[in-house]
């Protein structure tokens, strides 16, 4: 088993304002997997994927990555492994505006001994064309495919997306899901996606329903249809 959560518990707040956010989450995915993490807001969807990604710490249990134990690792060994081993695509795409499309792809690379080759990135996420453009210059759809670009360049064992077309209208979000999907079965990434979209499930090798803190389903896919086939 690649990605193990093992008892994983996480609360915020002290004393009676103290609130449970995580009350023992157990999951086990395979390299390659494409998880979707389901479920309303408050039930600790993107608390599990900060935890996973070693942006938080957990309060109980632990995170097995390649049967490497996080919760051992010092805070350099916790920041080499997600330099190395992790990539994070957000709602918010946090690129540097005073770089181009290239230089924020770069700036993955820079981060990983084994990089991807650039140009083929720019080319798969149809970026070819703006790479000399500032992000103040791209529309969401393409801020959003830059974002992609600089976190999958470092080629990482995991690819974490929040809720990546949260901020996107129909047609973007489509096609940013096809994009990944496309990285998922190009190289190979783990891929743990939260996200509010039930329809987005469908395309998943494994689906994950959070309620209250707790995993409540935790089905494998049976009938995956591919991104662009979605509905909503």
């Amino acid at each position: 088993m690649f990605l193990e959560v093992k008892g994983i518990k996480k609360g915020f707040g002290e004393g009676t304002s103290r609130v449970e956010v995580l009350k023992g989450i157990d999951l086990e995915l395979e390299r390659g997997e494409f998880c979707v993490l389901l479920g309303p807001s408050g039930s600790g969807k993107s608390t599990l994927l900060n935890i996973i990604g070693g942006i938080d710490s957990a309060d109980e249990g632990d995170i097995f990555i390649g049967g490497e134990p996080m919760g051992k690792m010092n805070e350099k060994q916790l920041t080499m492994y997600r330099r190395q081993h992790l990539g994070y695509i957000f709602q918010m795409y946090n690129l540097i505006p005073n770089l181009t499309v290239r230089e924020n792809i770069e700036v993955g690379a820079y981060l990983s001994k084994n990089a991807l080759n650039i140009d083929e990135i720019l080319e798969t996420l149809g970026l070819t064309e703006h790479a000399g453009k500032l992000p103040n210059q791209l529309s969401g759809g393409q801020q959003q495919r830059t974002a992609i670009g600089r976190a999958i360049v470092k080629n990482p064992d995991i690819l974490l997306c929040d809720e990546p077309t949260g901020a996107l209208d129909y047609k973007t979000s489509k096609e940013i899901l096809k994009l990944i999907e496309t990285v998922n079965q190009t190289y190979g990434n783990t891929v743990v996606m939260v996200t509010h979209n039930d329809a987005i499930k469908n395309m998943a090798d494994r689906v994950i329903r959070l309620r209250d803190g707790q995993v409540r389903d935790n089905k494998v896919n049976t009938a995956k249809i591919p991104a662009e086939e979605l509905e909503w």
